[in-house]
C-alpha cells in the first residue's frame, strides 16, 4: 500500500507546487508595477516579497515531490504552473496573450512534457567518489566551460546592450544558470551523507565539496534571482514565464544527461520524441516571439495616435 500512496503524494505536492511557481513571476512583476507606480523601489513592495516566498516554498516542495515520486511524474507538471501563471497573468495584471501567444504557450508547454518523457532517465550515483568520478570527466568539464564562456558574453556583452529589447538574453542567462543549480542540488545530499556522517576517513573531502557546490548554488540562485526581476521589468510575466520553462528543462536536460552519461541509454524512439519535443517548443518559442513584436508594434503605434 506504502509503494502506491508515495507516487500520489509526489504527484500532489508537485501540482500544488506547480500552481504555487506558476504565481511567483505574477506577483513579482505585480510588486514591480506598483513600486514603478509609486516611485519606489520593489523591494520594499509586500506584494513582490510574496512572490519571492511563493518562489521559495514552491522549490521546497519540488525538492519534496522529487523525493516521494520519480522524476519522470514530477517534472512535466511544471507545465500547469506554466499555464497557472498566464491566467493570473491576465487578471492580476491585464497581460492578455493574442492568438498566436496562448497558440505559443501550449505548444511550449506540450513540447516540454514530449522532451521530459523521452529524456534519458538519470542512473543512480551513491557515492561522493563517484559523484567526484562524474564532476571531473573531461566531456562533463567541456560542457561547462563552454557554459561558463556563453555566460560571460551574454552578461557581459549582450545584457547592457540588448537585454531590455530581446527577451531571449535574460531567458539565456537564467536558463543556463541551471546547468549549475540542479546538479550542485544532486550533489549536495550525497556530499553531506559523508560531510556529517561523524566518521572519521573522508569527512574533510565530503566538506570541501559539500561547501563547493552550495557555494555554486547559492552564486547561481542570486544570479538568476537578479535577471528574473530585470526580465520582469521589461517584458510580461506569462511571455517570460513560457519561454523560460522550456529553455531551463531543456539545459538541465542536457546538463544531467552529460554529467550523468544518460546518452549511453537513448533508444531511437527516445531520440524521435526528443527531436519531435524540441522542434515543437522551438515552433512555441518562435510563435511567443511574433507575438510579442506584434504587441509592441501595435502599443507604439497606439502611443503615436494618442
Amino acid at each position: 500500500m506504502d509503494e502506491v500512496s508515495f507516487p500520489v503524494v509526489g504527484v500532489v505536492i508537485a501540482v500544488v507546487s506547480s500552481f504555487i511557481n506558476g504565481s511567483t513571476f505574477v506577483l513579482q512583476k505585480k510588486g514591480i508595477l506598483r513600486a514603478r507606480k509609486s516611485g519606489g523601489s520593489y523591494l520594499a513592495d509586500c506584494v513582490w516579497w510574496c512572490g519571492t516566498l511563493a518562489m521559495i516554498v514552491g522549490q521546497i516542495g519540488n525538492f519534496l515531490a522529487y523525493n516521494v515520486a520519480p522524476a519522470v511524474v514530477v517534472t512535466p507538471l511544471g507545465a500547469l504552473g506554466v499555464l497557472f501563471g498566464a491566467v493570473l497573468a491576465s487578471w492580476l495584471l491585464q497581460e492578455h496573450l493574442n492568438l498566436i501567444g496562448k497558440l505559443g504557450c501550449a505548444l511550449c508547454c506540450c513540447g516540454s512534457v514530449v522532451l521530459i518523457i523521452h529524456s534519458p532517465k538519470s542512473e543512480n550515483v551513491t557515492s561522493r567518489a563517484e559523484l567526484e568520478e562524474r564532476l571531473m570527466d573531461p566531456v562533463f568539464l567541456v560542457y561547462i566551460s563552454v557554459v561558463v564562456l556563453l555566460l560571460i558574453i551574454l552578461i557581459g556583452r549582450f545584457s547592457p546592450a540588448h537585454g531590455k529589447s530581446n527577451i531571449m538574453v535574460y531567458v539565456g542567462i537564467c536558463s543556463l544558470l541551471g546547468s549549475f543549480t540542479v546538479p550542485s542540488s544532486k550533489g549536495l545530499g550525497l556530499a553531506a551523507q559523508e560531510a556529517f556522517s561523524g566518521t572519521s576517513t573522508s569527512d574533510s573531502r565530503a566538506l570541501y565539496l559539500f561547501l563547493g557546490l552550495l557555494g555554486i548554488l547559492l552564486v547561481s540562485i542570486m544570479i538568476q534571482f537578479t535577471f528574473i526581476n530585470k526580465a520582469l521589468e521589461c517584458f510580461s510575466s506569462n511571455m517570460f514565464e513560457a519561454i523560460y520553462y522550456v529553455t531551463f528543462t531543456s539545459c538541465v536536460i542536457l546538463a544531467s544527461a552529460i554529467l550523468f552519461r544518460e546518452w549511453t541509454a537513448l533508444g531511437i524512439v527516445d531520440c524521435f520524441g526528443i527531436l519531435c519535443g524540441f522542434i515543437t517548443v522551438s515552433v512555441g518559442v518562435a510563435l511567443l516571439r511574433i507575438s510579442q513584436e506584434a504587441t509592441f508594434t501595435w502599443s507604439q503605434t497606439r502611443v503615436k495616435k494618442d
